[in-house]
């Protein structure tokens, strides 16, 4: 089977979803088609609030049909291989599609064979992943009885970079609140030297972790699980070479590297050779992620891996009838669905002003991405941040009615719009294709 669109979108998800309801709400002749084999389509950000139990699993679920636009076709297929000189993509079934344009949005997968051990350990026992099971992630919340709660995030981009350290925040209370917190340590180990890009908010979360009293150990990169011994093996991703650099305290805490550890807790680390296995009587993690097999092996991605375009323009580098947002997309910042409302109104400019005139618009995208990072049940703070990491409250979402003048510092306030008013927007306005 053969066929043509105009625009042919790879991805049903938040990106490939909005662009096409944009593209139909602007102009209601053109011929697109969506490539996206998935039944279900989920609204992901608030799986941490499932794996905390205030949220409902299947209040984040929705049927994909009832999403794809109207007068859109939806093509119920895996991509597989991309021809872009022919302007054509074919499917694992083997049919071919043309198009005129193309936009690449399949979001990323999950890559958990990139750390030895943990595609055996997932989602089973005490290791836990809001972004695979979030549902299991509360059954291990709920049995954890005390020891050692060990919160990690792997060295490669991944969606939404605060949610590693969000579940912890609402971990840490949950425990209190079942009288298990006296008799647990709770450990973030991170492979970046700071808690967060944006200083401003990395203040404020510093903050969080001196009043939940949690120890913080930079520059720890998960190499490898043993989910039977219950050991995360870490390489330390700082330079060792200058000597003096001691990461456990051997009887000695004022030795310690206090780059590498914060608010030091002497949970039991075994070394060997150059790794640093923490033990942990519990573990939630991100895995590490990846763009997906049939994108990677295709001429669109960069050498890292990732779709290749402009920062600006999100046009392709090599090809210009082709655009890639999302979290596909090799832009250099947080892989967020906030991203992606800014990001798309921007493609669908550019689409529709080269289907016109055969020029781009003039509008850019500056990078603007928002992390809510979630402090506990009933607080918030709102990362807003840009290209360049500057902290950049969106002028949009300060016109919300219960929104409050600094963004950066915990509020309730947030955590409503976190939990009830995002969720509102984003099924309502951005998958209708309404520019909010």
């Amino acid at each position: 089977m053969s066929k043509h669109f105009q625009v042919l979108v790879i991805g049903g998800g938040t990106a490939g979803i909005m662009v096409s309801s944009m593209l139909k709400r602007k102009n209601r002749s053109l011929q697109i088609g969506i490539i996206e084999p998935a039944e279900t389509h989920y609204y992901q950000p608030a799986w941490t609030l499932v794996g905390a139990n205030t949220y409902d699993f299947d209040a984040t679920a929705k049927p994909m049909s009832s999403l794809i636009p109207k007068g859109v076709e939806w093509i119920k297929e895996f991509a597989e291989t991309f021809e872009p000189e022919s302007n054509k993509v074919t499917t694992k079934g083997g049919n071919e599609y043309t198009y005129d344009y193309l936009v690449v949005a399949p979001g990323l997968r999950m890559a958990p064979e990139l750390v030895e051990g943990l595609q055996e350990a997932m989602d089973k026992g005490v290791v836990c992943s809001n972004y695979t099971n979030p549902k299991h992630t509360w059954e291990t919340l709920k049995n954890f009885k005390g020891g050692t709660a060990l919160f990690t995030q792997p060295a490669t981009p991944i969606k939404c970079g605060g949610a590693p350290q969000k579940i912890m925040y609402l971990a840490e209370e949950h425990y209190r609140k079942a009288s298990v917190r006296e008799k647990t340590d709770i450990v973030f180990a991170l492979p970046s030297g700071s808690i967060f890009g944006v200083k401003i908010i990395a203040d404020t979360l510093m903050e969080v972790v001196d009043k939940k009293d949690i120890n913080v150990r930079f520059f720890h990169k998960l190499v490898k699980v043993d989910a039977d011994k219950k050991i995360a093996w870490y390489e330390i991703v700082k330079d060792l070479s200058g000597g003096g650099c001691v990461t456990i305290a051997d009887g000695d805490e004022a030795s310690l590297d206090k780059e590498i550890q914060y608010n030091y807790k002497d949970v039991k680390v075994t070394k060997d050779g150059d790794l640093y296995g923490i033990h942990f009587d519990m573990m939630h993690l991100a895995p590490p992620q990846a763009a997906p097999e049939f994108i990677q092996k295709s001429p669109l991605v960069s050498e890292a891996g990732w779709v290749d375009v402009d920062s600006k323009t999100m046009q392709h580098t090599k090809f210009s009838n082709i655009f890639g947002l999302g979290d596909v997309s090799n832009l250099p910042t947080s892989k967020t669905g906030a991203a992606i409302r800014k990001q798309a109104p921007i493609v669908v400019e550019n689409l529709l002003k080269l289907i016109e005139s055969n020029t781009m618009s003039s509008k850019e995208y500056n990078g603007y991405t928002s992390c809510p990072l979630v402090t506990g049940y009933g607080k918030m703070v709102l990362a807003e941040f840009d290209y360049n990491q500057v902290f950049e409250p969106d002028p949009k979402l300060k016109q919300f009615p219960l929104m409050i003048s600094d963004s950066s510092k915990e509020h309730w306030r947030l955590w409503i719009l976190k939990k009830y008013m995002l969720p509102y927007l984003y099924w309502n306005k951005m998958m209708k294709g309404i520019e909010v």
